[in-house]
């Protein structure tokens, strides 16, 4: 059964007259187009009962017909018609219910499917669509794995600036700026997130941004970065060292990469998502620094860098075979230290399989 069918069949059994979903990655996951419509509008409708539809600006009509399968109706407007009267005019009904992915749709999207059509109620589809993607295809995870490759050479070109670089005074900035100019010339359209290099105890907020300062020397530094190939995202997190790194950082990474390493060990179809968030905090909290894990251990990838599951939330879900998520614990002590180890994983029928390839033990440099 395809995905389109899938949905239909889930309108089908609960009586939905049909989708209206307007997110682009969702649009490209059920159709194979990707288009980003901007301030313009783009909506793919699911029937229950017939073939669906694709609303898109008159631009962007001939590349849809070109890529989405043939069974899907294709229709433009022009920039100085009403698009959802167009909606309304090609489908010739009048929907009691709908669904759409509340997480995605806009007051300007649900103003418009009121404007034509009255006395709606709404049912949120996400759920149903984020199950779908949590099992990825064998086509996805080779692209999940090319992706992971591409982060691994993003290390390395960095591990190397940072390293002939710390003498010249060279910046976080410096290095975001090198990897991305490296990426794109090995022909990467984009990286999967803003990537992140933050030295020292800059590092112990974990979402810091990069500045134009300059990488200090005896101190750790942490790279966060992904890259998307073919629509699928990396993500990984590497903290290297440069100079002489003191004990107690050294002893700081030691206990993360334990923590990594037993929460990737244990990863197995026919546990939940929090069990495996448990293994890698109990390490952390016996060592003496539960306080400093201040985030949940993952997140599910696959078209975006961050996808349903939690893993670490508050949801119970059972790992299975083909789930793809990180496993990225982290200790961040304010004014002193920040470390994180990460990867994604791919799980197998036996235990889960790394899509980054790049040492995770303390490279000092």
């Amino acid at each position: 059964m395809n995905k389109l069918q899938h949905i239909s069949n889930f309108l089908a059994e609960n009586g939905v007259d049909m989708t209206f979903l307007t997110q682009p990655t969702t649009i490209n996951y059920l159709t194979g187009l990707h288009i980003d419509p901007h301030e313009r509008i783009a909506g793919l409708i699911i029937l229950p009962d017939d073939a669906p539809y694709l609303f898109v600006p008159a631009l962007e009509v001939a590349k849809a017909e070109s890529i989405v399968d043939s069974s899907i109706r294709v229709f433009g407007y022009q920039d100085s018609e009403n698009p959802w009267l167009t909606v309304a005019t090609k489908i010739k009904r009048a929907p009691k219910k709908i669904a759409i992915s509340y997480p995605d749709t806009t007051m300007l999207y649900m103003e418009g499917l009121r404007s034509q059509f009255a006395n709606v109620s709404y049912v949120d589809i996400s759920p149903l669509i984020g199950r779908m993607r949590l099992r990825k295809s064998d086509d996805e995870l080779k692209k999940l794995k090319v992706s992971g490759s591409y982060a691994d050479k993003c290390f390395e070109i960095g591990f190397k600036l940072a390293r002939e670089g710390l003498a010249a005074g060279i910046t976080e900035t410096d290095i975001v700026a090198k990897i991305e100019y490296e990426m794109k010339r090995m022909g990467v359209p984009q990286m999967s997130f803003e990537t992140i290099v933050l030295s020292g105890a800059r590092a112990a907020n974990p979402h810091g941004e990069p500045e134009n300062v300059a990488i200090e020397n005896n101190k750790l530094l942490l790279f966060d970065l992904g890259t998307m190939f073919d629509g699928y995202a990396s993500d990984a997190t590497r903290t290297i060292g440069l100079g002489e790194i003191s004990s107690f950082d050294q002893e700081i990474h030691k206990i993360v990469l334990e923590a990594q390493l037993a929460a990737t060990d244990a990863i197995k179809p026919g546990l939940f998502v929090n069990e495996i968030d448990k293994v890698a905090r109990d390490v952390i909290t016996k060592a003496g620094y539960g306080e400093y894990f201040v985030h949940r251990l993952g997140h599910g990838i696959g078209m975006e860098v961050h996808e349903y599951p939690s893993i670490g939330g508050a949801d119970e879900i059972e790992i299975e075979k083909g789930f793809a998520f990180s496993v990225e614990p982290g200790i961040y002590i304010p004014g002193k230290v920040g470390v994180r180890i990460e990867d994604c994983i791919v799980v197998s029928s036996t235990g889960a399989i790394n899509l980054t390839q790049t040492p995770k033990e303390l490279q000092i440099f």
